[in-house]
């Protein structure tokens, strides 16, 4: 058991760890940038750090400030919610470094799991069916508009890092495609300090948008046909 946890993350998400370690009776430090000094996680925690200025880039994702915390309240374990560090295998790697826990997957997990890119490659090469989409990311807008004239519109822009629905957008025609990519790049480099797009199928049925493992799993046909897919970008 850890004596003490740093929350390398906030809101909700935060609350949520707060609420476990107390429930379990381990004193828990939240960290937050100067926009969030007076947040619920930051006031219930046992310590608090401040690490940053407001962008998320120069506090939840600044991975020195966070070690510094640690190394300043004496916290043993790190856990970093979802979003922000939790995919970052680096991140994991540091810690373990500096005897610090991290509490989650081993790094060379996160890292082949965490970039959506490589855990498409390597689904396919073991074998496991994947939904249709580019292979990889592309260098240019051009490139992404040539690849979702391929796939065919609508189309899905996601990011290959992190998740929470940050950086990704639906297209639904070649003349939106630029100003989407731009925005889904800014957000996900923000979120994530990564701007790497992917691409997936995802199944439009009656309006909705559909998972294929979900479609399939409710009996419709999972391969893509007129529907909603995903379009790399670098």
């Amino acid at each position: 058991m850890f004596d003490k946890i740093l929350i390398a993350n906030r809101g909700e998400i935060a609350l949520r760890v707060l609420r476990a370690c107390k429930e379990l009776g381990i004193a828990t430090v939240a960290v937050h940038s100067t926009a969030d000094a007076d947040a619920m996680h930051v006031r219930l925690a046992d310590e608090s750090v401040c690490i940053g200025p407001p962008a998320a880039k120069d506090s939840y994702l600044n991975i020195p400030a966070l070690l510094a915390a640690c190394e300043i309240t004496g916290a043993d374990a790190v856990h970093p919610g979802y979003g922000f560090l939790a995919e970052n295998a680096r991140f994991a790697e540091i810690l373990a470094e500096h005897n610090v826990e991290f509490i989650g997957p081993r790094p060379e997990h996160i890292r082949l799991m965490g970039d959506k890119i490589a855990a498409k490659r390597a689904a396919i090469d073991l074998g496991i069916p994947t939904v249709p989409g580019s292979d990889g990311g592309v260098g240019s807008d051009d490139e992404a508009a040539r690849l979702a004239r391929d796939i065919g519109f609508p189309v899905m822009l996601k990011a290959a890092a992190g998740g929470g629905g940050r950086g990704m957008k639906v297209v639904r025609a070649e003349s939106e495609l630029a100003s989407a990519l731009a925005t889904a790049r800014a957000e996900s480099k923000a979120a994530f300090d990564d701007d790497t797009h992917l691409a997936a199928g995802l199944n439009v049925r009656n309006g909705r948008i559909m998972h294929p493992a979900v479609a399939a799993s409710l009996g419709f046909d999972g391969a893509p046909k007129g529907n909603v897919r995903l379009v790399a970008a670098e």
